[in-house]
This record gives C-alpha cells, sequence and structure tokens, in this order.
C-alpha cells in the first residue's frame, strides 16, 4: 500500500511565495507519474501540474511560469515551488502518485495554503 503526505502548506502574502512536498512511502512498484491538484472552497478540484518518472512536466495554464515542479525519484518525493501567489490560489493542495504497475492513483491528504490580501 502506499502512503501519499503532502507537506509545506501555510499562510503567505499575495505575491509570496510557498514549497509544498510531497512524500510517497510504501512504495513497492515503481511511480509513473505525480501529480498536484488543488481545491478552493465551494470549488471542484483541479489540476496544477505533473511530473513523470522521467522528468516530463505539464502545467496548468493559470500556473506556468510561476510555479515549478520537480522531483526525487530515489526518495519517491515531489516539490511544488509556487512563486508570486494571488488570493484566488487559497485552496487544498493534494498530491497524488500514480502506479507504473496498475495506474492506480494515489492521494495525500492535502495540505492548506492560504494566501492573505
Amino acid at each position: 500500500q502506499v502512503q501519499v503526505v503532502e507537506s509545506g502548506g501555510g499562510l503567505v502574502e499575495v505575491g509570496g511565495s510557498l514549497r509544498l512536498s510531497c512524500a510517497a512511502s510504501g512504495c513497492s512498484v515503481s511511480i509513473r507519474a505525480m501529480m498536484w491538484y488543488r481545491q478552493a472552497p465551494g470549488k471542484q478540484r483541479e489540476f496544477v501540474a505533473q511530473i513523470t518518472s522521467d522528468g516530463m512536466t505539464n502545467y496548468a495554464a493559470a500556473v506556468k511560469g510561476r510555479f515549478t515542479i520537480a522531483r526525487d525519484n530515489a526518495k519517491n518525493t515531489m516539490y511544488l515551488q509556487m512563486n508570486s501567489l494571488n488570493p484566488e490560489e487559497t485552496a487544498v493542495y493534494y498530491c497524488n502518485a500514480q502506479s507504473a504497475v496498475s495506474l492506480k492513483l494515489y492521494w495525500g491528504q492535502g495540505t492548506q495554503v492560504t494566501v492573505s490580501s
């Protein structure tokens, strides 16, 4: 069973930065891709960024150029550097890890990011 744990959330002012981390443990199979999603109050969960095991990245248009996703395969850990944050990005940020064998997604519990104006 894979456990996914996010960390690094908190309160930041408009225009500030935060770095989120996501660690996948208990991995008896390879992790194919890792992704960040976010869910703002009253809204649907939305895709933020993705990184594959070979380092290919994909970003939502809203964050491209401001967010950077990175990954340490040896540690099964992923990072999300978020710059120039705005209040509309206040949300719970979720990480998931995708099994390379079953393609099953394992989700974390989320970490709260609050951007104050």
